[in-house]
């Protein structure tokens, strides 16, 4: 009976690493830990693998490269992830090659970017998008070493560095109780449109329910879905009557509701509070005075790199999830009811 030849996969999948950690580990290559050596050449040895010298030969060119994609660079939040990327990027003696889209990438267009990246021979990759579903991310982290940035992920076979949305949007959501708002208007976005705004809106609604406020959803997708556009949004909350607070889901669609109001001759927090989330620049300014929840992505950006390279330089070989705390940004447009 003939047996089939073990392959670098059979033996990545019995060491619990990448390929290209096993290519490292066998090639004695540096960076590689010890231990991690050990079980490459245990699980080797009990596979009765030999190594190809061509394939040895092409793990000695590497390229010390990590693909990031990120959903959409001119917004401030991708913006500011983007450049923590490539500061702790060079910090580790890696490079970041970049695929963006505008905003407007399909699900399908998401993949195919992640795809132009693996092409280009990137050790690694960093996910940053709020739409990708996981099932798309997880057969490239079962290529090479993956990092979900930016938004809660759980699963166990892909690592993620994350700000705690729940915890941001509950605990906004008690600063607004708290203040004695007894109808709220929290402006929601479907989970298709982002997994991390959606979460955040939830978590909201969720708490202000829980502590007795009276929650008027409005579904940002029904109005437009567009922060320039949020005129006929604040229409229906001033038509529903006694809403004295607005809860939009980033710092993006406060400022468009706050143009909306202004349209109207309507005034935060005079006429009807106003709250965002992300707390970053330019949005976190006194010119604007929103109140929010500051996600720290220079935080979040440093450690999706220490990660995602960590798995390349077999230091670690298991996914991990590190959720990151918030903090509150008080300002002018929050006061008691």
């Amino acid at each position: 009976m003939s047996h089939a030849v073990p392959t670098i996969l059979d033996v990545a999948a019995a060491a619990g690493v990448s390929k290209s950690v096993v290519s490292r580990a066998l090639a004695g290559a540096y960076g590689v830990a010890p231990a991690t050596v050990e079980r490459v050449k245990q699980a080797a040895s009990d596979l009765g693998y030999v190594a190809n010298a061509n394939a040895r030969g092409m793990s000695a060119h590497r390229t010390h490269t990590v693909g990031a994609f990120v959903r959409d660079a001119s917004t401030p939040f991708y913006g500011h992830l983007l450049t923590a990327f490539q500061l702790r990027a060079a910090e580790r003696g890696y490079r970041v090659v970049t695929a963006t889209g505008a905003g407007s990438f399909s699900i399908a267009e998401e993949r195919r970017a992640l795809e132009t990246l693996v092409a280009l021979r990137v050790e690694g990759l960093i996910v940053c998008s709020g739409a990708l579903p996981v099932e798309d991310v997880l057969p490239f982290a079962q290529r090479i070493p993956t990092v979900v940035a930016g938004r809660p992920e759980r699963d166990e076979s892909v690592s993620s560095v994350y700000c705690d949305e729940h915890g941001g949007g509950t605990a906004l959501a008690d600063r607004v109780a708290d203040l004695g708002h007894e109808r709220v208007a929290v402006f929601t976005v479907a989970r298709s449109g982002s997994l991390t705004q959606s979460a955040r809106t939830d978590a909201m609604a969720r708490q202000l329910g829980a502590r007795g406020v009276d929650v008027v959803l409005v579904r940002l997708e029904d109005h437009g879905d567009d922060p320039r556009r949020l005129d006929s949004a604040v229409d229906h909350v001033v038509a529903v009557g006694g809403v004295t607070a607005i809860m939009a889901p980033s710092d993006h669609w406060a400022v468009g509701v706050l143009e909306a109001m202004r349209r109207r001759g309507l005034r935060a927090p005079e006429d009807l509070s106003v709250t965002g989330y992300d707390g970053i620049m330019p949005f976190a300014t006194e010119l604007f005075g929103i109140t929010s929840w500051r996600q720290p992505l220079d935080v979040i950006g440093s450690l999706s790199v220490d990660d995602v390279v960590d798995q390349i330089d077999g230091v670690t070989s298991r996914a991990t999830h590190t959720a990151i705390d918030g903090t509150l940004v008080p300002g002018r447009t929050l006061a008691p009811r």
